[in-house]
C-alpha cells in the first residue's frame, strides 16, 4: 500500500470488536431463517450464507491467530482441521466461540510496535503488518455481509444494522 493508516492498540481492538458484534447480529439473523433458505446455494462468494458466515470466521481465524502470531508452518494443519467446516448451527456456535476467544487472546497483545510488526501469508505477495491483518479481516467481513444483505434482501428478509455508528452505540451501551 502506498500510505499506511495508524491505528493504535485500542483502535484495533475496537475494530475487532464492532467485527464481532456485526457478524454476531448476522449470525443470529441467518439462524432464524430455516435451515434451507440458509444454507441454499444462492451464486454468492461462499455459497450459502451459512457458508459465507463460516468463511468469515476462516479469515479471522487465519489472519489473527495464526498469521499475526507467526503461526505460518501450521496453517496446512489448520486447513485440514474439519471443524473449521461446520454443517449445522452447533458445529458453527463451537467453532465461532473459539475463533473470537483466540481473536481477543491476539488483540489483547496488540502494542504500537506489534501493530507494525510484519506478518506474511504465503498466498499473498508482498509486506503485511499486523496493523493490515486488522484491516483485512475487517474489510473481508464487510465485502462478505454486502454478499448476505443482497441475498437477504433478494428473499425479502430485513439484514441487520451494520454501521460503525449503529453497532458503537449498542456496544457502549452494553459496557455501560
Amino acid at each position: 500500500m502506498a500510505r499506511t493508516l495508524r491505528l493504535s492498540p485500542d483502535d484495533a481492538r475496537a475494530i475487532l470488536a464492532y467485527d464481532r458484534a456485526v457478524f454476531d447480529r448476522y449470525a443470529r439473523r441467518i439462524r432464524r431463517l430455516p435451515w434451507r433458505q440458509a444454507s441454499r446455494r444462492r451464486g454468492i462468494g461462499h455459497e450459502s450464507l451459512f457458508d459465507t458466515l463460516v468463511h468469515v470466521l476462516n479469515v479471522h481465524e487465519v489472519w489473527l491467530v495464526y498469521l499475526v502470531r507467526g503461526r505460518n508452518r501450521e496453517l496446512a494443519r489448520l486447513f485440514r482441521d474439519p471443524s473449521r467446516h461446520p454443517t449445522d448451527w452447533a458445529g458453527f456456535a463451537t467453532y465461532a466461540r473459539r475463533v473470537w476467544a483466540e481473536v481477543d487472546r491476539t488483540a489483547a497483545t496488540f502494542t504500537p510496535p506489534s501493530l507494525g510488526r510484519s506478518c506474511r501469508a504465503p498466498w499473498m505477495p508482498g509486506r503485511h503488518t499486523v496493523r493490515d491483518a486488522v484491516l483485512q479481516v475487517t474489510l473481508e467481513e464487510a465485502h462478505h455481509l454486502g454478499e448476505v444483505i443482497g441475498a437477504l434482501w433478494q428473499d425479502d428478509v430485513r439484514p441487520p444494522e451494520m454501521t460503525w455508528m449503529d453497532v458503537g452505540r449498542a456496544l457502549a451501551a452494553r459496557r455501560a
